[in-house]
């Protein structure tokens, strides 16, 4: 038994005629082969657009490789370099952690603050709130 697969079609696209067959093994991939005045200049297996096509054509121009050389070498000093400094840079000066942080200091920019003492707490309760009562369960 085989894979049933989708059949073949030609069509047009602009200038370009294209040929769409079955990719062997595959039961809904087709592969659309583009020709140009019946000359073919490529295959894709999505459906190509119009500027698929012209970039088939005539693709545009790739820039030469630079060929490796030996002589760069990145990371490394020339040979004419003077030799690198190997003194350790001088420690930071080191300031007491008090002297940066301070909580109880206002900002200098801080509206003032409020001075006024805390007010006293009030026995009495707010109307129709009842404190439980204790018992002797936990």
């Amino acid at each position: 038994m085989t894979i049933p697969t989708i059949a073949g079609r030609r069509f047009s696209v602009g200038k370009y005629e294209i040929v769409a067959t079955p990719i062997a093994r595959s039961a809904h991939m087709l592969r659309y082969t583009v020709f140009l005045d019946g000359k073919r200049i490529g295959a894709m297996v999505s459906v190509p657009s119009e500027s698929d096509c012209r970039f088939l054509e005539a693709p545009p121009p790739v820039p030469e490789l630079v060929p490796w050389k030996a002589i760069y070498r990145p990371g490394r000093p020339r040979k004419d370099a003077p030799p690198r400094n190997t003194e350790p840079p001088p420690a930071p000066e080191l300031v007491p952690w008090k002297a940066i942080y301070r909580p109880g200091r206002p900002r200098k920019d801080a509206p003032p603050r409020n001075t006024e003492p805390p007010p006293a707490p009030r026995e009495e309760l707010p109307h129709g709130l009842d404190l439980p009562h204790r018992s002797e369960e936990r």
